[in-house]
C-alpha cells in the first residue's frame, strides 16, 4: 500500500513539474536565417533569437502589468504559424515606393482576452500584446529584459528626464558602463553593435494612445520605462507645460486594443540603410485621398538669421515683407516648393493670426502664389492648443498648406494622443505637418501621411554641437525609425575643431560634400535648405545640385556602411539615380561598383572634398564624366568629409 501510494504521490509531482517546465517552440524567419526559440511556462515568457546559428539576444520577462493583474499568469497556450506576404506603397516613401512585408507569426494565447503576437521576419523579430476585454484597463508596466550576448556595445542618447527635445549626443559603451554612468535613461531607438557587425535596433511601431518608450538598463540588460500619464497639467510660459499632478500608471487605455509593437532588428549595418520596419509595422493610411500631400524642400530663414545680404538686397533684413519675399524669389528661382516662416513672423507666439508690425502676411501669401511657392508658418504646440477650434481652418481659408509646431518635448500618453488629435485636424484642412521638439516617429506618419517630418535629432540647428561624429550615427539610429528633419545645408563649412560661427553668419561642421551628402542619406518628407539665399547664390552649383534631390525615392542601395563610423548610399527616383556618403573624423577611400545602374552610357556629376578640405572645409571638386555599369568609383572623403553625385 505505500509504495502504490509513493508511486502516485511521484506520478503527480511529475505531472505537476512537467506543467511548471519551460514549454518551448521554435519559429523560423522566411529565409530560415534568423530562429526563434519560445519558452513559455507558468507565468514566464522569453525567447533567445539566433542568427545564422549564433544566438544574438534574449528577450526575457514579457510581461504586462494592469492595475488588478500581471500578464500572463500560468495558462499560456501557443497557436499555429502562419506565413504572411504583402506589398504597399507608402504615400511619402523615404526608401522604397514599394515595400514588402513578409513574415511568419504565431499568436500566443495568454488566457482572460490576451494574446501576444510573435513576428519573425528576414531581419527582425517583433511582438506585441493584443487585448480583447470590455471597458477600459490601467497600464502600469509593459516589461521585457532584453539580454544581448556578450560583446555588443550600446548606442544610445540619453535623456536628462522624460521632458526631453532628444537633441543630445550618441553615446558608446557597454551596458556596464551605462549603468555607471550620470545618464540612467535613454530615448528610443537604441542601438547594439557586435564586433562582427551584427546590429541590433530597437524601437516601437504603432504607438497609439500609449506613452512613448524609453529604455534604461541594470548593466546586463536593456529595460523599458516610460512616462507616467499626466493628470493635470499648467502652461509655463508661451511654449511649454509643467505637469503637476501623476497617474500611478502609465496608461489608462481601452481593453480592448492591440498594444504597441517592440521590435528588433537583426541585420549589420547595410541591412539598417535599407530595413523597412516602421512601415510595415505601422498602420495603413487612414486618408481616403492623398493627392494633397506634398513633400518637399523648404527655404528656412532662422539659422541663417534672415539676414540676406547680396547686392540685390535694398531694404532692412528680418522678419518682414521684404525678406520673405526675397526667400520666396530664391525658392521659385531654384525649385524649392516652400519657404518657412518660423519665429519672429507673428505678432507674438501666442498670437497666430497676426503678422507682426512688418509683414502683411496676407500680400505675402497673394505673392507667393504668384510665383508658386507655399508657405509654412512656425507656431508653438501650447498656441495650437489654446485654438485648436480655429487655427486648421482659418490656415485652410488663408491658402497655407503648411505648419511647423514646436516645443511638445513630451512623450507620456496625454501628448501621444495631442499629435494625433493635432495630425487628424490638420488632414481634414489638407494642412501637412513637421512636429519639432518632438519625440521620435512610431507609426502615426503612415496612418496619417500628411505628417511629413519630426525632428527629435541633434540637427544643424545645434551648429557646432552638431558634430560630424554623432552625425554619421543617425542612419543607423534616429533616421532608421522614420522621417527626421535635420535642416541641412550650410554653406559656411568648417572642420569642428576650426568652428568660429555665429548668427547671421552660421556655419556647418564638416566638409562642404559632407553637408551636400546629407541630402542624399538623410530621410524626411521635408528637407531644409538653411542657409542665406545670399550664400546659394555665391554657390550656386552647389546649391543646384540640393535643390534637385528628391525627398521620397524608389530605391534605395546601401553601397558601404559601418554603424557610427561611415555610410554610402545610392538612391533612385525615376530614372535619376544620387549618391551620398559622409564619415567620421577618419578620412576614407573606397571603390564604389555602379552595378545598380541600367545599361547603356550615363552622366555623373559628383562633388568630392578637395585635397585640403581636412584643414579648410570649403575646398571641394565638381566632378562630371560619363560613366556605365560595368566601371567603378574610386572617392576619397577627408576627415569629417562627404562625397555627393547625381547620375542620369
Amino acid at each position: 500500500m505505500k509504495k502504490a501510494l509513493f508511486c502516485i504521490l511521484a506520478a503527480a509531482l511529475t505531472a505537476v513539474a512537467a506543467l511548471a517546465a519551460p514549454k518551448a517552440t521554435t519559429l523560423l524567419s522566411p529565409n530560415g536565417k534568423l530562429t526563434v526559440n519560445l519558452e513559455t511556462g507558468s507565468g514566464s515568457l522569453s525567447y533567445t533569437v539566433v542568427k545564422d546559428g549564433k544566438p544574438v539576444y534574449e528577450m526575457r520577462d514579457i510581461r504586462l502589468v494592469t492595475g488588478t493583474e500581471t500578464i500572463p499568469d500560468g495558462n499560456v497556450k501557443v497557436g499555429k504559424t502562419r506565413f504572411m506576404y504583402d506589398k504597399f506603397q507608402p504615400v511619402v516613401p523615404l526608401k522604397f515606393s514599394t515595400v514588402v512585408d513578409e513574415y511568419n507569426e504565431t499568436e500566443v494565447s495568454l488566457g482572460k482576452g490576451i494574446t501576444m503576437l510573435l513576428r519573425v521576419m528576414d531581419n527582425a523579430v517583433a511582438y506585441r500584446f493584443v487585448m480583447d476585454r470590455k471597458g477600459d484597463v490601467e497600464v502600469y508596466d509593459d516589461h521585457f529584459l532584453l539580454v544581448p550576448a556578450d560583446g555588443f556595445t550600446a548606442n544610445y542618447q540619453t535623456a536628462r528626464s522624460f521632458n526631453t527635445s532628444s537633441e543630445e549626443p550618441y553615446r558608446s559603451g557597454s551596458l556596464a558602463d551605462w549603468a555607471a554612468s550620470d545618464r540612467k535613461m535613454a530615448t528610443s531607438p537604441l542601438l547594439l553593435s557586435g564586433a562582427d557587425d551584427t546590429q541590433l535596433l530597437m524601437g516601437e511601431s504603432d504607438l497609439d494612445d500609449y506613452p512613448h518608450l524609453f529604455y534604461t538598463t541594470d548593466g546586463t540588460a536593456v529595460i523599458p520605462t516610460y512616462p507616467k500619464a499626466p493628470l493635470r497639467w499648467e502652461p509655463r510660459g508661451d511654449r511649454s507645460e509643467e505637469i503637476v499632478e501623476e497617474a500611478p500608471y502609465i496608461a489608462k487605455t481601452s481593453a480592448s486594443r492591440a498594444f504597441p509593437w517592440r521590435w528588433v532588428a537583426v541585420t549589420d549595418s547595410k541591412g539598417i540603410l535599407e530595413q523597412t520596419l516602421p512601415a510595415q509595422l505601422s498602420r495603413r493610411s487612414v486618408l481616403d485621398d492623398t493627392s494633397w500631400i506634398h513633400p518637399g524642400q523648404f527655404s528656412w530663414e532662422w539659422w541663417n538669421g534672415a539676414a540676406p545680404y547680396g547686392p540685390d538686397v535694398d531694404f532692412k533684413a528680418g522678419c518682414n515683407l521684404a525678406t520673405y519675399k526675397y526667400y520666396a524669389d530664391f525658392a521659385a528661382k531654384f525649385g524649392v516648393e516652400y519657404i518657412l516662416l518660423d519665429e519672429g513672423w507673428a505678432v507674438s507666439t501666442t498670437d497666430p493670426f497676426h503678422g507682426n508690425a512688418d509683414l502683411d502676411i496676407h500680400e505675402l501669401i497673394r505673392y507667393c502664389n504668384g510665383i508658386g511657392v507655399k508657405i509654412v508658418l512656425w507656431v508653438p504646440w501650447l498656441t495650437v492648443y489654446n485654438h485648436f477650434d480655429t487655427i486648421f481652418k482659418t490656415y485652410a481659408e488663408w491658402g497655407i498648406p503648411a505648419m511647423k509646431i514646436d516645443f511638445m518635448d513630451h512623450a507620456d500618453q496625454w501628448m501621444v494622443n495631442f499629435y494625433k488629435k493635432v495630425t487628424a485636424e490638420a488632414a481634414k484642412y489638407h494642412i501637412v505637418l513637421d512636429w519639432h521638439g518632438a519625440f521620435t516617429p512610431a507609426g502615426l506618419e503612415y496612418e496619417y501621411p500628411n505628417l511629413l517630418s519630426y525632428e527629435g535629432i541633434l540637427g544643424l540647428e545645434n551648429m557646432e554641437r552638431c558634430r560630424p561624429e554623432n552625425t554619421v550615427w543617425l542612419p543607423f539610429i534616429r533616421n532608421a525609425v522614420g522621417a527626421a528633419d535635420f535642416t541641412p545645408g550650410g554653406m559656411y563649412n568648417l572642420q569642428p575643431d576650426r568652428y568660429r560661427a555665429i548668427r547671421p553668419n552660421s556655419g556647418a561642421p564638416g566638409t562642404r560634400a559632407f553637408n551636400m551628402a546629407l541630402y542624399v542619406i538623410l530621410e524626411s518628407g521635408v528637407q531644409m535648405l538653411c542657409d542665406n539665399p545670399t550664400r546659394y547664390y555665391e554657390n550656386e552649383d552647389c546649391a543646384r545640385y540640393i535643390a534637385s534631390v528628391p525627398t521620397t525615392w524608389d530605391e534605395t542601395r546601401a553601397l558601404e556602411a559601418k554603424a557610427g563610423e561611415y555610410v554610402i548610399v545610392a538612391k533612385r527616383k525615376g530614372s535619376k539615380w544620387f549618391i551620398g556618403g559622409i564619415t567620421n573624423g577618419t578620412e576614407r577611400d573606397f571603390s564604389l561598383k555602379l552595378d545598380f545602374l541600367s545599361p547603356g552610357r550615363h552622366r555623373m556629376t559628383a562633388f568630392k572634398d578637395g585635397l585640403n578640405a581636412g584643414y579648410q572645409a570649403m575646398h571641394y571638386n565638381k566632378v562630371e564624366k560619363n560613366v556605365d555599369s560595368s566601371e567603378t568609383v574610386d572617392i576619397h572623403m577627408a576627415r569629417n568629409g562627404g562625397w555627393a553625385a547625381v547620375i542620369e
